[in-house]
């Protein structure tokens, strides 16, 4: 729970949201009229009223019901993990995909929580025909947001052709591909500007990349592969997202192989090693090859060169039962060289 509500932290902190305090509970089953008990609702009021907070942030998805009755019995703006996520995604997409995939998201959370709510929502379009004769406002929305998903999922699927295409493409060339993930913050784009100068924006964020980003890159052997980077996992990761990000989630579908990105820092470092791999099962993808990258070796006490790092991988390898395992740090551009001859020997052998 303290590792859950400090990455809520974090996510709040990577959309500009001051942490005030936090407040926790211990129940057998969340309340259903308020997910927490009546009692701790009367400590939110209290520290609502202490600390002058003007948003309250849960950290499970809560029905519509709940979030009404939080709402009116706090009357501050009451968000969960999920609507926090989703924001921050609205904030980092930079392509027309993208934008369209979290808008999408949005959406499909929106629609069931339209009631008590907001009487209105900007009409798309207007004029004479947009309501129907007795609608209420709230069906006018309603069908208005149904209308704009369908819309939506349309451009997605002219995307996912398109993306299906240039893969076939891809696929005919005869370049292996490469896929990064892991756990976001975990450094893929940091690993990823170290093996190929692609620039990509790395800063000490959750969710930093969220549009697919490809990039040749050189083996020793001379031979070329195709690495990509993709959207973080996470901890409770919205079905909403996935759903959404389906299209970009099928690049990792023609990987060849598969970096699993992990921060060696962190305190749960298996743990986060084992929660992508139970999204990677989730998304049929427990089949490919999957080489555990443990990063950040450089901020290790223990660590302080590239010769340090073979010793420290055995261990891994031991300790998480994992067939590949290798520990770099791409800042310190430690352990490439043995990372690249590990891909290489990975690959299929018509691919080397």
């Amino acid at each position: 729970m303290e590792d859950s509500l400090e990455e809520l932290r974090q996510l709040a902190i990577s959309d500009g949201v001051e942490v005030l305090d936090t407040l926790t509970q211990w129940l057998s089953r969340p309340s259903p009229a308020y997910y927490v008990g009546k009692g701790k609702v009367q400590e939110l009021i209290a520290l609502k009223q202490c600390t002058q907070c003007d948003t309250v942030i849960f950290d499970d998805e809560l029905s519509p019901l709940q979030q009404r009755n939080l709402e009116k019995a706090l009357q501050v703006k009451v968000i969960d993990r999920t609507a926090l996520i989703l924001d921050i995604f609205a904030r980092r997409a930079q392509t027309r995909e993208g934008q369209l995939q979290v808008e999408l998201a949005q959406h499909q959370y929106l629609l069931p929580r339209l009631a008590g709510q907001w009487s209105h929502l900007e009409r798309l379009g207007g004029g004479i025909g947009t309501r129907g004769p007795g609608e209420s406002q709230l069906e006018t929305d309603r069908r208005l947001i149904r209308h704009r998903i369908h819309h939506i999922e349309q451009n997605i699927e002219k995307i996912r052709k398109h993306r299906i295409l240039y893969r076939q493409k891809r696929k005919n060339s005869g370049i292996p591909v490469v896929s990064l993930v892991g756990y976001t913050s975990a450094g893929k784009s940091t690993l990823l500007n170290a093996l190929s100068g692609a620039g990509v924006a790395s800063r000490k964020e959750l969710f930093t990349t969220l549009d697919p980003v490809t990039r040749r890159v050189r083996l020793d052997t001379g031979r070329q592969i195709l690495l990509t980077d993709t959207v973080g996992f996470i901890q409770k990761l919205p079905p909403a997202v996935v759903a959404a990000f389906r299209a970009t989630f099928e690049e990792l579908n023609e990987a060849d192989v598969l970096l699993n990105v992990v921060d060696v820092t962190h305190k749960n470092t298996l743990e986060q090693s084992q929660t992508v791999k139970s999204l990677l099962k989730e998304l049929g993808l427990k089949d490919k090859i999957i080489l555990t990258v443990f990063n950040k070796a450089d901020l290790l006490p223990d660590i302080h060169g590239e010769d340090d790092l073979e010793q420290l991988s055995e261990y891994y390898r031991k300790n998480d039962s994992l067939n590949h395992v290798i520990l770099i740090s791409a800042a310190k551009k430690w352990g490439l060289e043995a990372l690249l001859r590990t891909i290489n020997k990975l690959l299929p052998s018509n691919d080397r």
